[in-house]
């Protein structure tokens, strides 16, 4: 792929060398946070999940009511071309929607044309060292707004857990809300308990309907667990046998600490590890 700063992308229907790519300062995704995006990921030059990401593109547009320029169909095939141009066997494919640029003002002009962005990353997503070892949690307030079911752009409160997991030596921040784990900075959470139940809330305002969560909790059954979808305590999670977190960017990941407190006896474990594998194989199996 190329180096990061000759990368091919997409701006307003146009493949790019990234340093020709401008967007105008008055617009409102820079201003307002007045967007959305997707996170899709690349594996063997190939998108995973890229149906459900597209669903939710859809819907995170129309709750906000931002018309795509282009349809779903045509978003694959550019993310396809930058796949092809960038040579990108491994990574993710940044997508962003917003409302457009005009002169500042908190209404916005019934007319006004979207800005759509397109990028590629370059990432490793299997075979990491941290498949082995699991991730570590660190749990911070969960101070968002009360649509977190829209993919918005506006992530300051996902920024600042990070940068206290990051001061804690954590890979991922899990947001507690009254008590109880909400979802990850960027990912879905998951406890696993002594019956083998995997416990994650329902989808709701309250969290994102994670794709490669819809995707995952498709192999449950398969992997020796049922689902339970309930929200569940911090001392829950500290308190099972496994813990599991899924994300675009990391998949299905084994979670063995919390606050520096081991999860189980510390280890990934076989359930997660199953689900891991089954995730994958259907990963491969269905990209396109």
């Amino acid at each position: 792929m190329p180096s990061a700063t000759d990368r091919i992308v997409y701006l307003n229907g146009e493949f790019l060398h990234e340093s020709e790519a401008k967007l105008s300062i008055f617009d409102r995704g820079f201003l307002f946070g007045d967007g959305i995006y997707e996170v899709t990921s690349v594996l063997d030059g190939k998108l995973i999940d890229s149906d459900l990401h597209m669903a939710r593109l859809e819907r995170s547009a129309g709750e906000i009511d931002i018309t795509l320029p282009i349809t779903t169909q045509q978003v694959v095939e550019a993310e396809r071309r930058l796949i092809k141009d960038n040579n990108l066997t491994e990574g993710l494919i940044y997508l962003q929607l917003t409302r457009g640029a005009e002169d500042r003002n908190f209404l916005f002009a019934d007319d006004l044309a979207p800005t759509l962005v397109m990028f590629p990353q370059v990432k490793k997503l299997v075979g990491s060292p941290q498949e082995a070892t699991g991730l570590s949690i660190k749990s911070v307030p969960d101070q968002r707004w009360a649509r977190r079911d829209i993919k918005s752009v506006c992530l300051l409160p996902q920024v600042m857990a990070k940068r206290i997991a990051k001061a804690e030596g954590c890979d991922e921040a899990w947001m507690i809300e009254d008590g109880f784990v909400t979802e990850g900075a960027s990912s879905t959470a998951y406890i696993i308990t002594s019956d083998n139940k995997l416990v994650t809330r329902g989808n709701s305002n309250k969290t994102l309907p994670g794709c490669t969560r819809q995707a995952a909790l498709q192999l449950v059954v398969e992997a020796g667990l049922t689902l339970e979808e309930r929200p569940f305590t911090l001392q829950e999670a500290l308190e099972a046998k496994e813990a599991v977190l899924t994300s675009a960017g990391n998949f299905v990941m084994p979670v063995t600490k919390i606050d520096g407190k081991p999860v189980g006896d510390g280890k990934p474990g076989p359930l997660v590890t199953r689900l891991r594998e089954l995730y994958l194989e259907n990963a491969h199996r269905t990209a396109i």
